[in-house]
């Protein structure tokens, strides 16, 4: 894969499975041998309840080894690392204060690229093949800081009549992000919560590809009970039921990334 790559799951729009596609594809690319970072930009800590249990991601968001206090004080993300139970992959959990975050930024010089800087050294030392950030349904300030320090960006889009609201809002910022970091590439679209039974997927799909020069992924995500079991037992859909078919969907779409990076 080369030097460390950081790919941002972003979407305006609640509910669009960024912290879902996330941590799948997160685990799936550790599976296949791949280091993976996660960085939970979210204060409803969904990635970090990804992978932990309720009572250790409270603690962990009200102490001082999270996203939220080493943004604030500055510090080296290397710093606020912990494993996960999962061989090749660790995570920077969040806290319920990132909240403010977009105060704490705002005085701050340059601080378009405080997450950046903070991201050098562990991107320097190559101690990942890739760095997966979780960003919040918003935009602003601390959404722009995430762009500004990523490679590229995927957009997860909800298979339903209101899956598509606010695209063209996320696409006017990824814009406005790409002025300032022109290195910043849109990966694609990953289409979530897909039941095929349903007109509106075929017209999301139809609409999705009619965007120029918007890849949209192969591999798409059906409604599946095995991830909401999933995230109550604070696992990977493909540690929780491997045979699921939402598992088996997130490892190709996983792979499919891969060859992206390459």
């Amino acid at each position: 894969m080369g030097r460390t790559k950081t790919i941002c799951f972003c979407n305006n729009k609640g509910g669009s499975g960024k912290s879902t596609s996330c941590s799948n594809i997160g685990y799936a690319m550790s599976l296949l041998g791949y280091r993976v970072l996660l960085i939970d930009g979210d204060m409803q800590l969904n990635l970090s309840l990804s992978f932990f249990d309720e009572d250790d991601v409270l603690e962990m968001a009200k102490g001082e080894r999270n996203l939220y206090m080493a943004v604030k004080n500055g510090r080296d993300l290397q710093d606020y690392i912990v494993p996960t139970p999962y061989e090749n992959l660790d995570i920077i959990p969040s806290s319920t204060l990132m909240s403010s975050i977009e105060y704490e930024l705002f005085a701050k010089w340059q601080r378009e690229f405080i997450l950046k800087k903070a991201l050098r050294s562990v991107r320097e030392s190559e101690k990942y093949d890739v760095i997966l950030i979780d960003a919040p349904p918003t935009l602003g300030g601390w959404v722009m800081n995430i762009l500004c320090a990523s490679d590229k960006m995927i957009i997860p889009v909800e298979s339903s009549p209101w899956g598509l609201f606010g695209l063209a809002n996320m696409f006017e910022f990824l814009g406005g992000a790409k002025e300032i970091a022109p290195e910043l590439e849109l990966m694609g679209i990953a289409i979530t919560k897909v039941d095929e039974r349903k007109n509106y997927f075929r017209q999301t799909v139809e609409t999705l590809r009619e965007l120029e020069d918007v890849k949209v992924f192969e591999n798409y995500i059906h409604v599946d009970s095995a991830i909401e079991w999933a995230q109550d037992d604070s696992s990977p859909v493909l540690v929780y039921k491997k045979s699921s078919r939402s598992a088996k969907e997130y490892y190709e779409l996983a792979k499919e990334v891969i060859a992206l990076c390459q």
